[in-house]
């Protein structure tokens, strides 16, 4: 079955995993991805351009399907992320969530913004079908 996932990342890290075609949330921790099957979809979104600091970004960056393969530890030096093997649909729209609030359910909650602090959480089907048609992917 087929599972939805939101990766809170920012901007700058979304770009580097969609250039080099990987998923990686929490900080790298092998927990969030080993969650991940082949088949499920992910979306991103980006509160910030940069990790701590940055412009505002509050925007849906990237959506994309997770691949075969295992979740592998990257080494890049004292920092080793666990990653994931994802095709990114490179026809999709950045979004800012402004434009989805009143018909997501992940944002009817209230105080819905302490959730994005987990770093990945599960979307609902129906708002992956809102996010991905909002961006402009069709086809899944």
């Amino acid at each position: 079955m087929t599972r939805y996932w939101l990766g809170v990342v920012s901007r700058e890290h979304v770009r580097r995993g969609v250039e080099a075609g990987f998923a990686q949330a929490n900080h790298g921790k092998r927990a969030a991805v080993a969650r991940m099957r082949p088949g499920d979809k992910l979306v991103y979104y980006s509160p910030r351009e940069r990790m701590r600091d940055g412009e505002p970004v509050q925007s849906f960056t990237a959506i994309g399907t997770i691949d075969e393969g295992d979740a592998w530890e990257a080494d890049e030096g004292c920092f080793k992320p666990w990653r994931r093997p994802v095709t990114y649909r490179r026809d999709a729209q950045e979004l800012p969530i402004a434009k989805l609030r009143d018909v997501l359910d992940l944002t009817a909650q209230p105080n819905w913004g302490i959730v994005l602090r987990r770093g990945l959480l599960e979307l609902s089907p129906h708002d992956y079908a809102v996010i991905a048609e909002a961006m402009g992917v069709t086809g899944g």
